[in-house]
């Protein structure tokens, strides 16, 4: 594994747990990118450095200890602005990137299919059109160069009008692609459409092969799913299908969220959403959060929700000293306390469950149920589901 340093600011409204646990997500995130951690590094600052992001002290302190350790890779939190990653890279001398770009290639890495690709292709060019400089000029040798530049073209110019074309290519063979899945969609009929969503890595995939008894792929890994995958579910005899989508994250690049909204389609048209949270992690709440804001992104906010609390199983709390008189903290409160909290929010129907070890199942299913069969019998009046 390749190794690097991580880099992370902190501003004065910011919470330093949280932002440890952002730099963990961090982490995370480059070691599913192939990277491990040598060492993080973080710095209080009233507002980041229009040039460098961090001070110039800062700056000096990560490049001695990069060149001490032989570090060619450095990864920031927050999206840089194109004339910081050239500042940054000028003064380190080695490869920089920023949240999005890792994220950006993890979706490289991650993708399989041709739809898929096309996504995250698109998604990069529209990153690296801003952030161009004269270090691209390896482009206008994919389209052969004679008759490429125009009188007094610069190379910038050239290499600007090559992403351009590329931007404009690649989103018509989205196009394309889009009408046939739309048509697809439309083959299904009229079944009840019920879609996984939630942050990456809570487990969706494994709850969709424990419901539709498939193989999708499922590990513990960050963005393990990002092609939609469809399956037909039969309870009782209440068919429905159900679609697993690419999971979410804090600051997901909008490249990625733009590309990706026609795969997304399946969650605007789905009848209800299963929002799967990872109730043992501490930050599962801000993870609610992100989501539900993603959905109101895409123009899904107003889906009927069903709140699927995973990984019970992996729960751990600390119990507050009755002498405490702070306020109780998320990590304070009992499973049995949590499930009391949520499940008096009646606007919010949910469940709680471990995938892994099988529990609660058997009431997930019959929630499903009654859900679908409330729809079905909406559509279909006088079909009792005797077929």
């Amino acid at each position: 594994m390749e190794k690097t340093v991580l880099v992370g600011v902190s501003l004065p409204n910011d919470d330093s747990q949280k932002i440890k646990e952002y730099l963990n997500e961090l982490e995370f995130l480059a070691e599913t990118a192939g990277a491990y951690t040598e060492k993080i590094f973080t710095q209080n600052l009233d507002r980041p450095n229009s040039k460098t992001y961090i001070g110039t002290g800062k700056l000096e302190e990560i490049k001695r200890y990069i060149d001490e350790n032989e570090i060619k890779l450095v990864i920031f939190d927050d999206e840089l602005t194109p004339s910081q990653l050239r500042n940054i890279e000028r003064e380190m001398e080695c490869r920089i990137l920023d949240r999005t770009n890792l994220i950006l290639d993890i979706f490289a890495q991650r993708a399989k299919t041709a739809y898929a690709k096309t996504q995250v292709e698109l998604a990069q060019y529209q990153y690296l059109l801003p952030r161009l400089t004269r270090m691209w000029t390896h482009l206008e040798r994919q389209r052969g160069g004679i008759g490429m530049r125009g009188p007094g073209e610069s190379q910038i110019e050239t290499d600007r009008r090559i992403i351009l074309e590329k931007i404009s290519r690649l989103k018509e063979q989205l196009k394309k692609i889009d009408k046939q899945m739309a048509s697809q969609r439309g083959n299904r009929g009229s079944l009840v459409r019920i879609s996984l969503v939630g942050y990456t890595n809570v487990g969706k995939s494994t709850i969709m092969n424990m419901l539709a008894k498939s193989e999708v792929f499922a590990e513990d890994k960050l963005f393990a799913t990002l092609d939609t995958t469809v399956r037909k579910v039969v309870i009782e005899n209440v068919p429905f299908l159900l679609s697993d989508t690419v999971g979410f994250i804090r600051k997901l690049p909008h490249q990625l969220v733009e590309s990706f909204k026609s795969t997304l389609d399946e969650v605007r048209e789905s009848d209800i959403l299963m929002h799967v949270v990872d109730i043992s992690h501490p930050n599962f709440e801000e993870h609610i959060k992100v989501v539900e804001d993603t959905l109101a992104e895409i123009g899904a906010k107003d889906k009927p929700l069903f709140l699927v609390f995973n990984k019970i199983d992996a729960y751990r709390y600390l119990p507050q000293d009755e002498f405490d008189y702070k306020e109780k903290q998320p990590e304070n409160y009992s499973l049995d306390e949590l499930k009391k909290s949520w499940m008096n929010k009646e606007h919010k129907p949910c469940i709680f469950i471990s995938a892994r070890k099988k529990t609660n199942l058997d009431k997930l299913r019959n929630d499903l149920y009654k859900m679908v069969a409330e729809i079905h019998s909406g559509r279909y009046p006088f079909n009792n589901f005797l077929w």
